[in-house]
């Protein structure tokens, strides 16, 4: 199964800078190359489908540079700019979570605090054996609560062009404390602290804690804490619904736009490449305690993966500090990363929702590569792994960190690879990456079910049930592999 980011903040005291879009065309420059590689991504990206419209922002040493792609409303020619307005999804809990890191600054919130100290009523069923929900927990990840209370989505088999229209009309007939009632019937899917999972509910409730905290509706903590500050228009309400793309889902069939309270706070802000590159240049600034303090690891390693404030962190395959998250609504997608040590940050926003916002997310990775080089390490490894059939790769993995020795591999990064190569039709090759990945983390049940999917796809019947139930052995829930180990024992 294909790990996907966790659908993974900045503030200065005075107002941003502007951002000028660089205009140096001079052949060879390093903006020449940023120029002609998104021209031609974006461009591709557009033509084989993938989304019908999309706006990138790059920011590199303090400058933006917009490009755009296709169209905002489907069988017309309005192509995007740099101040269309597009949902920006779940990137929406970096945000919240900005006003978090200067709630803690303040002094008027702690991390570690157990929520229900903020929450209205009593919650004893918020506590695994004892460990309750902390703050932090809502803004890691890693809180256990369901992913959506109350749940607006359709149960049952429903039309899927339809669920999203569904949805939108049971969002509006919640009750403004409604989740309070349903939260004290909820339970926890795992013990608060120990495992990231997605969670809309925790994001929801972070909002309304720090709107208990400060006395002030959410809208206005974003707008004081993080829009004014930056320079960027409201990333609320409908004073822009003008300049707002229009929303498609994968069949090509028209989405509603999200204006609803109950999804505003985990996923319903809304900007443009504008506004997104100057929050993008605050963050790499990191000029102010709150930033510094939001994008810290509150859980996890970097050397493999990492949650600070709803970023994920990670090294690069060369090494790398990245920062990154991404989000979908029912019509868009967004991707945005970050790497401090080069003062380089890119966000992508496209009106199609779903896999759109991990397509994004490759388009970023090949432009890095296109701009700046291969790293030496990656080439060294590939060359090797290409000589070798992707055969032992733990042996090749070793004998080039002897010339490279910052080689960093983790188990996402060649989880990604693997899938990349069955995308190409060269399973064999999967297979030895995938291979690496059980060595490696013998632990991990995405691992196994990986390398049980490599096996199914070259047509082992045997290797890949051992393995589906390995993953299964790690992870009782893991319902991909329950579905194909029952599709295959059927056979």
């Amino acid at each position: 199964m294909k790990l996907r980011l966790l659908a993974t903040v900045a503030l200065f005291c005075t107002v941003a800078p502007a951002f000028a879009a660089g205009s140096s065309k001079d052949p060879g420059t390093e903006q020449m190359r940023m120029d002609r590689t998104f021209e031609r991504l974006g461009n591709q990206f557009i033509q084989e489908g993938r989304t019908d419209g999309m706006s990138i922002a790059v920011v590199k040493d303090g400058k933006a540079h917009f490009y755009n792609f296709g169209t905002t409303t489907r069988g017309k020619v309005q192509p995007p700019t740099e101040k269309s307005v597009y949902e920006i999804g779940s990137i929406s809990k970096i945000f919240t979570s900005l006003v978090l890191a200067h709630a803690v600054e303040e002094g008027r919130i702690g991390l570690q605090d157990d929520i229900r100290r903020y929450l209205p009523g009593d919650y004893p069923n918020l506590a695994w054996e004892g460990t309750p929900v902390r703050i932090v927990d809502l803004a890691n990840t890693t809180s256990g609560l369901p992913d959506n209370l109350p749940n607006p989505f359709p149960q049952g088999k429903v039309d899927p062009d339809k669920a999203p229209f569904i949805a939108l009309e049971a969002m509006k007939g919640f009750a403004p404390d409604q989740v309070y009632e349903e939260l004290k019937a909820a339970k926890l899917g795992a013990k608060p602290g120990t495992k990231p999972q997605h969670s809309n509910l925790a994001a929801d409730l972070l909002g309304r804690i720090l709107e208990k905290v400060y006395g002030e509706p959410y809208e206005a903590l974003i707008a004081r804490y993080v829009e004014k500050p930056f320079g960027m228009a409201s990333g609320t309400g409908r004073s822009r619904a003008a300049d707002e793309v229009n929303g498609y889902n994968k069949r090509q069939v028209a989405m509603p736009r999200l204006y609803e309270r109950a999804f505003l706070m985990a996923g319903g802000l809304r900007y443009s490449t504008t506004d997104m590159a100057k929050f993008l240049g605050a963050e790499l600034a990191a000029t102010d305690p709150a930033i510094r303090l939001s994008q810290q690891p509150v859980w996890g390693d970097t050397d493999e993966a990492a949650t600070s404030l709803n970023w994920n962190l990670n090294k690069t395959v060369d090494g790398k500090l990245r920062l990154r998250m991404s989000g979908s609504t029912f019509g868009c997608s967004s991707y945005i990363e970050m790497y401090p040590e080069l003062g380089y940050g890119i966000v992508l926003l496209a009106n199609r929702p779903g896999e759109t916002q991990n397509e994004m997310q490759e388009l970023a990775t090949h432009a890095m590569e296109e701009i700046w080089g291969k790293p030496p390490a990656l080439a060294a490894f590939e060359n090797a792994l290409q000589a070798g059939n992707y055969q032992d790769v733990t042996r090749i993995a070793t004998e080039v960190r002897r010339q490279h020795p910052e080689l960093h591999l983790t188990e996402q990064y060649i989880n990604l690879w693997g899938y990349r190569l069955l995308r190409e039709d060269k399973p064999k090759q999967a297979l030895g990456l995938f291979r690496y990945n059980a060595e490696q983390w013998p632990q991990s049940w995405n691992a196994f079910d990986s390398l049980a999917e490599a096996y199914e796809k070259l047509g082992d019947k045997p290797q890949a049930i051992a393995n589906y139930r390995k993953s299964l052995e790690l992870d009782p829930t893991n319902q991909n592999g329950a579905y194909h180990l029952k599709k295959l024992l059927a056979r």
